[in-house]
C-alpha cells in the first residue's frame, strides 16, 4: 500500500461531477488498484475513490498548470466505465509504501454461530429442565440452528440470530411447517433468540406462538454476570 499525503485538488467525472478544492489530504493506493481520498476527519469514509479495476498514469503538469501551482497530475481510469478519478498535486508531504501481506480477514465476535455454541452450552436459559437434542439438526430445507427438549418432552426448534429481523422470523417458521410433519417430533413449538430482537419481528413471532428469547452474550461468555448490575 502507498500512502500520500500532498496539498492537492480532486475531480471526479463520470456518473456524477464533484470536485475538492485545494487542501491536504491523504491518498491511499491499494495493491488492488483501487485509489481513495481521506481527509482528517468525516469518520472512515473516503471523501471520493475510485474502485477496481482502474489504472492509474501521472503526467507532469503543463506550463498552465505549473502557473497554478500543480507538479503533477494524477488520472485514475476505471477499465469499465467512463468514471475517471483526476488529482492535482501541488505539494507532496510524505510518500511511503508499505507491503502489508495476506490479510486474515475480519473475526467477529458474537457471530450467529458463536451464540449458537454458546446457548448449546446454556440451554436451561430457555427454562429449568431443557435438553439439547442437536445442533444443527437436519432438513429438507437446511438444518435447524438447534433442537431441544422441555421437561415434558415436547420438542423446540430454535432459530439463533445476532440480530432477529422478520427474515429469521419467516426462516423458523418454513422450519416449523415441516418439522410438524414428523410425527417422532410434532408437537414442535419455536424460540426465536437473538441479542437483539427487532419490534415488527417480535410482533410477527407472537402472533404465530413463536417465543422470543433476548440472549445477553457478554453473561453467556462469562464476562459479565446481570445480577452485579445496578441498572
Amino acid at each position: 500500500m502507498r500512502i500520500v499525503v500532498a496539498t492537492c485538488t480532486v475531480e471526479y467525472s463520470g456518473r456524477l461531477d464533484a470536485r475538492l478544492d485545494r487542501a491536504r489530504r491523504v491518498l491511499m493506493l491499494k495493491a488492488d488498484g483501487s485509489v481513495l481520498v481521506h481527509a482528517d476527519g468525516g469518520s472512515y469514509k473516503p471523501l471520493n475513490w475510485m474502485s477496481p479495476p482502474c489504472s492509474l498514469t501521472v503526467h507532469a503538469a503543463d506550463t498552465e498548470q505549473q502557473d497554478l501551482g500543480i507538479r503533477e497530475r494524477w488520472v485514475v481510469q476505471h477499465a469499465r466505465t467512463d468514471d475517471r478519478l483526476v488529482v492535482h498535486i501541488h505539494e507532496i508531504h510524505s510518500d511511503t509504501s508499505h507491503e502489508l501481506g495476506i490479510d486474515p480477514g475480519l473475526v467477529k465476535d458474537g457471530v450467529e454461530a458463536h451464540l449458537q455454541k454458546l446457548l448449546a452450552e446454556q440451554v436451561e436459559i430457555l427454562g429449568p429442565g431443557h435438553t439439547l437434542v442437536r445442533r444443527e439438526y437436519p432438513t429438507a430445507i437446511g438444518p435447524v440452528d438447534l433442537l431441544v427438549r422441555t421437561p415434558d418432552g415436547t420438542t423446540v426448534a430454535i432459530e439463533v440470530k445476532r440480530r432477529g429481523e422478520i427474515d429469521g422470523v419467516e426462516q423458523l417458521t418454513r422450519y416449523l411447517e415441516l418439522l410438524n410433519r414428523d410425527p417422532l417430533l410434532a408437537p414442535v413449538s419455536g424460540v426465536f433468540a437473538a441479542q437483539e430482537i427487532k419490534p415488527q419481528a417480535r410482533l410477527l413471532a407472537e402472533d404465530r406462538g413463536i417465543r422470543c428469547v433476548l440472549l445477553d452474550y457478554d453473561a453467556m461468555r462469562g464476562v459479565d454476570d446481570s445480577r452485579d448490575r445496578l441498572f
